[in-house]
């Protein structure tokens, strides 16, 4: 089952329901054209059914369009996109010639 993914600009979130339940990423804007996808949640009773996954990527092809570099501040986002390698050239480095640091190498020099 894919849920339906939505994106909540306005609380800066990505979201689905599934069940009652609610799975979500939370994203913090750092500056023009670059957001931290800082924090995921999913409940226990609806874990290990690849929700998150599908909110996360949801959030990439967002920002792929929106043209944002993406900082992945949150675990599990640092976990996904070194399983999606497609998403590497979204990822943030201070070698875009901006001022933050990723909080996690992502295996690129």
């Amino acid at each position: 089952m894919e849920p339906q993914v939505l994106h909540d600009a306005e609380h800066r979130r990505f979201y689905c329901e599934v069940d009652g339940f609610e799975c979500f990423m939370t994203y913090e804007i750092l500056e023009d054209g670059v957001v931290d996808f800082d924090h995921t949640f999913t409940p226990p009773d609806i874990r290990g059914r690849g929700f998150a996954g599908a909110v996360v990527a949801k959030a990439f092809e967002y920002a792929r369009e929106a043209g944002w570099k993406v900082v992945p501040g949150c675990s599990y986002v640092h976990s996904w996109v070194l399983r999606n390698p497609d998403y590497f050239p979204l990822l943030f480095d201070k070698k875009d010639g901006g001022s933050y640091n990723m909080r996690c190498k992502i295996g690129r020099e």
